[in-house]
């Protein structure tokens, strides 16, 4: 058995530059709205049976949970958007190099940040 190997990682002496901190949350904001969807159909579906559901879903979507929710899917949504634009100027050949991948992560962030508290204002 190899001795040089190691036993455990510490997870906490990792740092990850900023692009591989986007790439993740690409990834983490394409499963949150996976299940977000179907959160979002089932509402849907209980709204159209009738008056009496759409009047549940309607007095659902009041409360502050419910709107947390709808946030936390449209931010989720929002950042994917903006981190899925980032990665077709990418396959474009656009900001491939180091310098140019750094300032496309930070864009995508501030960028996702003012659509996120602009999509708050909208839900509040």
């Amino acid at each position: 058995m190899n001795s040089k190997r190691p036993v455990n990682l510490d997870l906490g002496k990792f740092h990850f530059p900023l692009p591989a901190i986007t790439s993740i949350l690409h990834r983490v904001s394409g499963i949150i709205i996976f299940v977000g969807v179907a959160f979002l159909l089932y509402g849907l579906q209980l709204s159209l049976s009738g008056e009496d559901g759409f009047g549940r879903v309607s007095e659902l979507l009041d409360s502050f949970l419910a709107k947390l929710i709808i946030w936390g899917i449209l931010s989720a949504l929002l950042y994917h958007l903006v981190a899925g634009i980032k990665h077709l100027f990418m396959d474009m050949g656009i900001g491939e190099d180091l310098e140019s991948g750094r300032l496309a992560a930070k864009i995508t962030i501030v960028v996702s940040v003012i659509l996120i508290v602009l999509a708050g204002v909208w839900v509040w």
